[in-house]
């Protein structure tokens, strides 16, 4: 496990070391979705500002990465992880940043990831349980 990750654990244990590589890989995952991840300059340098992604985007990636790794269970995965809102994601996000985990625009604000969407419902979208999944067992006398 990555020191950094770690450290950031042990001074604010609210959220699993999971969330915080989760959030991590949700950035990687988000910028090669949108295109940005191999973004070059003239010099051959990676341009931070080219490769950003706003709140918003992080959010629907990170939905996204969430429900391709778990699927259906992914609700209760970032439940056990301590992430119930936009916002304790944000949370996340603000501690890697100060961690030197991520790096940040000075366009992003912590206000950006509050009460973007209702989470759980995000992570649920597309799935229904229903009764008629399963089919009644009748038992003969």
């Amino acid at each position: 496990m990555d020191p950094k990750i770690l450290e950031l654990y042990r001074n604010d244990p609210r959220f699993a070391c999971e969330a915080y590589e989760f959030v991590c890989d949700s950035v990687t995952y988000t910028q090669d979705r949108l295109g940005r991840k191999e973004l070059k300059s003239r010099e051959g340098n990676e341009r931070d500002e080219d490769r950003h992604v706003d709140g918003g985007e992080l959010l629907r990636g990170a939905c996204e990465f969430a429900i391709k790794q778990f699927g259906m269970m992914a609700p209760m995965v970032f439940q056990q992880w301590g992430i119930h809102t936009t916002g304790d994601f944000g949370d996340m996000v603000f501690l890697l940043i100060d961690s030197e985990k991520l790096s940040r625009s000075d366009r992003d604000d912590p206000n950006d990831f509050r009460d973007v969407f209702d989470l759980p419902h995000a992570l649920t979208e597309g799935y229904q349980l229903t009764a008629d999944a399963y089919p009644s067992r009748k038992t003969e006398r």
